[in-house]
């Protein structure tokens, strides 16, 4: 018997060593981005590992009849709902469908747009740069001076735009406000006034922005802004020397086991497998499209530019990864975080009255979090509570509510949950199946 534990436990051993020193390898390439995509493709998300039927407990019988509550009152399509709690995954199901035509039901391994949401992981990526000393919070970004010293943002008209810091971007008060609108969502303006070509880059509506005078003293006041994250992802992207993407993939979410978030795109066609549909309200009207003046389009797939958006407003992901996120990177966690406490407090805390956090949209002096976002064809919000409890939601369907949606969420849900007497044991963030190339002794054990 102990012969054959010993063997077994030889066995084990070699195996753990040999994946994680694989998984370490592929890890810590720096200078292979195509790489580091086979690495995403070849291991199985957290969402692809679980199904409906693992969340089919009774427990959450409320918080499923609140949902269904929720989708009828707003023709919701589809829904994905994930709650953790203690930093362990106990429910993720997906509600509706993820497409209508083909009849396909959402299950928790699809994506969804996650709009504002992305705000967070810039913040988080940033906060991670601070702490591996590539850049400071209060580092200049414009300016000969600046992270952003590139010719092309050397023309700007206010010379207050060599104040705006990292900060400043972070906590939306650099400056701009929404005043003559959103810099983001005015692409014909931005191309007429540049006199370029559509569809404009990120680089182009930065440019624009630059060309007009600040609406207030940097650091003076603060108005919501989806340009100071754009700026954000155009800031990774040169103190990396990586595209914004493959260095938040590979630096913030390959080493906390997220393997299938990404930035979306603006089409039908250039939706992933497991991607859903995005569904307007019944009586929402076509607008013009932000790649060609001639023509209109839905607002869900064409009116908005995602990509461009994209550290503002890009990424798309499951619920139980996005929850995988979030406990990484909240000071209580017991398990993997990615951020330090000094980070996640700085994150956290309003620093001056009419301020913002950084990356989330709201905290409270209780220890609540809580982040939001919507688009046309979609509604997103995750929060994160101080009892331990955290939880995201995620909608296929826009409703004539809007953002004021999240309110009504927040109130059923915590509800719902506070009616949960035991909480599951079970942790789905690491459930899995047999390994197949594990020797029998091992696969049996496991």
């Amino acid at each position: 018997m102990k012969r054959i534990f010993s063997r077994w436990l030889i066995l084990k051993i070699t195996v753990l060593i040999t994946l994680y020193f694989w998984d370490v390898a592929l890890s810590s390439s720096v200078n292979s981005s195509s790489r580091q995509v086979l690495r995403s493709e070849h291991i199985s998300p957290i969402s692809y590992r679980i199904n409906n039927d693992l969340s089919d407990i009774p427990e959450f019988e409320h918080l499923e009849s609140a949902m269904s509550y929720i989708m009828r009152r707003y023709d919701i399509k589809g829904a994905s709902v994930a709650v953790a709690k203690d930093g362990k995954l106990v429910f993720a199901r997906g509600m509706g469908f993820a497409d209508i035509d083909s009849g396909e039901p959402v299950e928790p391994r699809h994506m969804f747009r996650m709009a504002s949401i992305s705000k967070l992981i810039t913040a988080t990526t940033i906060m991670r740069m601070q702490e591996l000393e590539l850049l400071d919070l209060d580092d200049r970004v414009f300016g000969p001076d600046g992270i952003l010293n590139d010719s092309v943002y050397l023309d700007y008209r206010d010379p207050r735009v060599t104040r705006i810091t990292v900060r400043n971007l972070l906590d939306h008060s650099a400056g701009w406000s929404r005043r003559f609108g959103d810099h983001m969502f005015m692409p014909h303006t931005v191309a007429r006034t540049l006199q370029i070509d559509l569809p404009v880059q990120a680089p182009d509506i930065i440019r624009f922005a630059l060309d007009k005078r600040l609406h207030y003293n940097p650091g003076s006041g603060s108005s919501y802004s989806n340009l100071g994250y754009a700026i954000l992802g155009e800031v990774i992207a040169k103190v990396s020397g990586r595209s914004y993407e493959d260095y938040v993939r590979e630096t913030i979410l390959y080493p906390i086991g997220i393997h299938d978030m990404r930035l979306g795109k603006n089409f039908k066609a250039g939706r992933f497998d497991n991607e859903v549909e995005y569904y307007e309200q019944s009586n929402a009207s076509d607008v013009m499209s932000f790649y060609d003046p001639d023509k209109t389009v839905p607002l869900s797939y064409g009116g908005n530019d995602i990509e461009t958006l994209g550290a503002a407003g890009g990424w798309i992901g499951s619920p139980a990864e996005l929850l995988k996120f979030v406990t990484a990177i909240d000071n209580n966690s017991m398990f993997y975080r990615i951020l330090s406490d000094e980070s996640i407090e700085e994150m956290t805390k309003i620093s001056r009255p009419g301020g913002q956090p950084l990356g989330w949209a709201r905290t409270d002096r209780f220890g609540n979090w809580w982040r939001t976002g919507t688009f046309a064809g979609t509604f997103a919000l995750v929060r994160r509570q101080s009892n331990g409890i955290t939880w995201s939601v995620l909608f296929n369907s826009s409703t004539y509510k809007g953002t004021t949606l999240s309110g009504e969420i927040n109130y059923l849900m915590r509800n719902a949950l506070n009616k949960v007497e035991n909480w599951p044991d079970h942790d789905l963030f690491h459930y899995h199946e047999t390994i197949p190339f594990l020797h029998p002794e091992i696969a049996e054990l496991n």
